[in-house]
Order: structure tokens, then C-alpha cells, then sequence
């Protein structure tokens, strides 16, 4: 079955004039040549339709929940400290769509390095600031992330950045829940699989699935 799908929410974002969302309702009458030019993952254009390159989704055509035809960039920051007894701890926060834990992370701006937006997402989503000239950092290789609000015409690339505040805290930095995070919270993550049970037993929920095989990967590393 082909299904067809774009959230509501995505009509409402164009008829507010939302910079996050494509007006253009028709992928064929976009000029794909210079979109094509800046993605960060290669895809093909059939018949006017971008194709996600990880596809299928489960929805054929439309934007499900995401605004941009094609591809959408974005940095997400993946916060590291040890405490006083040397075991790892991530920053998290909790979404406010209900999709679960998530790293700080949202869309780069046009002509925004990544790192500098993951550290802008980072301040606007948890109130931590973090300075590039004096803490340690580490970007890494962009991704495809299999975002559930993704479609088969619509889909997520992430450019992760890597901050360590380095060990021996007794307490750590202060965070709150901004903008679009509804809490932020420090989880025990020595592995993936520690953190998974942790939002479980004490939160009852979840990792957000477009992070969960990133967390995976550098958690295991």
C-alpha cells in the first residue's frame, strides 16, 4: 500500500510563514540542481521527487512531520562529564512532542558551521553554555538518522559534535528544559544499554529513535 502523509502540523508551519517549512507543496517545482549541491549524503531526484536515500519509510509521498522536501540538516550535541567516582554521564533532554530523550540538537541555519549550532542548540535547549576557545570538542562524520517523523521525500542528516566537561564533578553544570525541551537531566551512561534502562526505571520512557543507534554507536565506542 502507498500511503501519502503530511502532518498538519507542517499546513499550519507554511500558512504561518514558518522558515522551516517548504511552501512549495509540489516537489516537482522545486529547482532540486542546488539542493542536490549542498547535501551532506547524496540522493536522487526521480520524476521531480526527491528519494530519501534510507527509504522506505512507510509513507511514499509527503513530508510526514518535517518540513523541507528532501534533505533537512541538522547538529545535534552529545555532552559528556565524569563524576568524582569516574563513571560517564550524558546530557539529555526530553522532547516535548513526546518522542522521547533526545540529544540537544535542531537545524543548522543557512551558512552556519555545525558546531556553532549545536553549541547555539545547546544554550537554547538546556541553559548550558559552552565556550569552543576554552573546552575540549570533537565534530564528527554527518549521519542519517532514521527520524520517525521522517517520509520517503522528507528526511533527517545530523552533523554530531562531541563536547567532554571532562571528570571529577560532585555536582554537575545546572540545566533546565528550553525552547522546545520540555526537561534536561544528566543520565548514567557508561553504555547504551545503562542509559536505555535508566530513562526507563526512573522516567519511564525512552531514547528518541532518530538517536538511539548514534548513542549506541558512541556510547559502545
Amino acid at each position: 500500500m502507498i500511503r501519502t502523509y503530511t502532518d498538519p502540523s507542517v499546513l499550519a508551519g507554511i500558512a504561518a510563514g514558518a522558515s522551516w517549512a517548504d511552501p512549495q507543496m509540489d516537489p516537482t517545482r522545486i529547482d532540486w540542481t542546488e539542493r542536490k549541491r549542498r547535501a551532506v549524503i547524496p540522493f536522487a531526484v526521480i520524476d521531480g521527487r526527491p528519494v530519501n536515500p534510507c527509504a522506505p519509510t512507510g509513507i511514499r509521498y509527503g513530508r510526514n512531520q518535517l518540513g523541507h522536501w528532501g534533505e533537512q540538516l541538522c547538529a545535534d550535541a552529545i555532552v559528556t562529564a565524569g563524576d568524582a567516582h569516574g563513571f560517564r554521564w550524558l546530557l539529555l533532554v526530553e522532547r516535548a512532542d513526546g518522542h522521547g530523550w533526545a540529544l540537544p540538537g535542531g537545524h543548522i541555519d543557512e551558512g552556519e558551521d555545525s558546531t556553532d549550532a549545536a553549541v547555539r542548540e545547546l544554550a537554547e535547549e538546556t541553559g548550558l553554555i559552552f565556550d569552543r576557545a576554552e573546552e575540549h570538542y570533537l565534530t564528527m562524520p554527518a549521519r542519517y538518522v532514521p527520524d520517525p517523523r521522517a517520509s520517503d521525500e522528507a528526511w533527517m542528516v545530523t552533523v554530531p559534535t562531541r563536547f567532554d566537561l571532562g571528570g571529577g564533578f560532585y555536582m554537575f553544570p545546572e540545566v533546565t528544559g528550553r525552547d522546545d525541551a520540555g526537561r534536561a537531566i544528566w543520565a548514567p551512561a557508561t553504555d547504551y544499554p545503562e542509559l536505555a534502562r535508566h530513562l526507563n526505571r526512573v522516567y519511564g520512557g525512552q531514547v528518541f529513535a532518530a538517536h538511539r543507534d548514534l548513542l549506541a554507536d558512541t556510547l559502545n565506542d
